[in-house]
């Protein structure tokens, strides 16, 4: 089984991004580390496009769990986010290469990063709560969008 590895890097960004196979009881001698390109924001994307790109990040996730919560998410506030907000959001779901990672910093089992603490990991803290009780079982249909555009 892969799983992602994410270092952090004290200066604000992230400085390796990569890929390492582990087994359980691997003494990881021969672990091998694939390198990823850094995420770069994609400053002259129209805000549109951006949305949609979001939204299907959102959906397609490498493990379930964020699936679910990212598409829950980016239904219920994708469209009403201001700019700033689409980039944290952006940052947040594309720089870490753990998807573990953001799990964890939006449930709170792990404290988040200082880089990607700010407005929208806290909308994101604060959604995963749950506070009403919603069945969250699995992401939503595509039928919304189809409402919203029209």
């Amino acid at each position: 089984m892969c799983q992602a590895v994410w270092r952090p890097a004290f200066t604000g960004t992230v400085s390796s991004r990569g890929y390492k196979g582990e087994a359980p009881d691997d003494n990881k001698a021969d672990m091998l580390e694939i390198p990823l390109p850094p995420w770069e924001e994609k400053t002259h994307e129209p805000t549109d496009i951006k949305r949609r790109r979001l939204l299907y990040e959102s959906r397609k996730r490498g493990m379930l769990e964020n699936c679910i919560l990212l598409s829950l998410f980016a239904k219920q506030y994708l469209n009403t986010m201001t700019d700033s907000q689409l980039q944290q959001y952006d940052r947040l779901i594309n720089e870490p290469s753990n998807d573990w990672d953001i799990y964890y910093w939006a449930t709170e089992a792990q404290p988040t990063p200082e880089v990607y603490q700010g407005e929208v990991m806290e909308m994101l803290k604060e959604f995963t709560k749950n506070k009403n009780h919603e069945q969250r079982l699995d992401a939503p249909s595509l039928e919304y969008l189809e409402k919203e555009t029209h």
